[in-house]
């Protein structure tokens, strides 16, 4: 299924949650993430159970340090 990544469209497997995503896409996913999928924030304490669905509009922010 395709769903956009940041303006990206991506072709991913169907039944993937948010967490296996952003598994795939980076090593530590757990830290300086943030993800809104539709443009609506998904809380970490939700990406385990968000199943993506064909279409879905994903925005990763990934916080850098720096200043």
């Amino acid at each position: 299924m395709e769903i956009s990544i940041n303006q990206q469209l991506t072709e991913i497997a169907e039944n993937v949650s948010v967490q296996k995503l952003l598994s795939s896409l980076f090593s530590n996913p757990s830290k300086g993430i943030a993800i809104a999928i539709n443009q609506s924030i998904i809380p970490k304490s939700q990406w385990e159970e968000r199943i993506l669905l064909p279409d879905d509009k994903v925005t990763l922010i990934r916080a850098t340090q720096g200043g």
